[in-house]
C-alpha cells in the first residue's frame, strides 16, 4: 500500500454535510484493505473533529495521509480557538449553543472521544486564530 494524500473542505454550520470527509476516508481505507479496527477508530475520531469544526469554527479543512504504518489526520480551522484545552478535554464539558444541543450535538464528548480513539493527539490552538488537531491512528494498536 503506497502513501495516499487526501484533502477535504469541511463546510461550516451545515450538519447535513458534516461527516462527508470521514465517511470518504473510511470508504477509501476499506478499499485499501486497511485494518478494520483502525478504520473504525479513524472514522469515529475524524467525524468527531468534523462536528467540532462545524459547531465551533465555521468549518475548516481536513488533510489525511494514509500509509501502511498509520493514518495521520490534520483538522485545521480558523475559528475562535480553545481558551482552556484541559477543560475542553473533560467529558461532558461543552460550549455548544442551545440550538446545536437541540439538534443532538454538543454533548461535550468530541475531544474526549478523539483522544480515546486515536493513538496520538496533538492540539494546537490560539484564541482568536483557530485550532489544528493532529491525530494518528495505527493499525493493530
Amino acid at each position: 500500500m503506497s502513501m495516499l494524500s487526501l484533502k477535504y473542505e469541511v463546510p461550516g454550520d451545515d450538519f447535513t454535510r458534516a461527516g462527508e470527509a470521514s465517511s470518504d476516508v473510511k470508504h477509501k481505507l476499506k478499499q485499501l484493505g486497511y485494518d478494520p479496527g483502525a478504520v473504525r477508530r479513524v472514522a469515529i475520531a475524524m467525524y468527531e473533529g468534523e462536528i467540532n469544526m462545524v459547531i465551533h469554527a465555521g468549518g475548516g479543512e481536513a488533510y489525511v495521509e494514509i500509509s501502511p504504518e498509520e493514518v495521520e489526520i490534520h483538522l485545521v480551522d480558523h475559528g475562535p480557538g480553545i481558551p482552556d484545552v484541559e477543560k475542553a478535554m473533560q467529558a461532558g464539558y461543552s460550549t455548544a449553543p442551545d440550538n446545536v444541543r437541540s439538534l443532538g450535538f454538543g454533548a461535550g464528548m468530541g475531544l474526549p472521544n478523539i483522544k480515546k480513539y486515536t493513538d496520538d493527539l496533538q492540539i494546537e490552538t490560539e484564541v482568536g486564530k483557530g485550532t489544528t488537531l493532529i491525530m494518528k491512528v495505527r493499525p493493530g494498536a
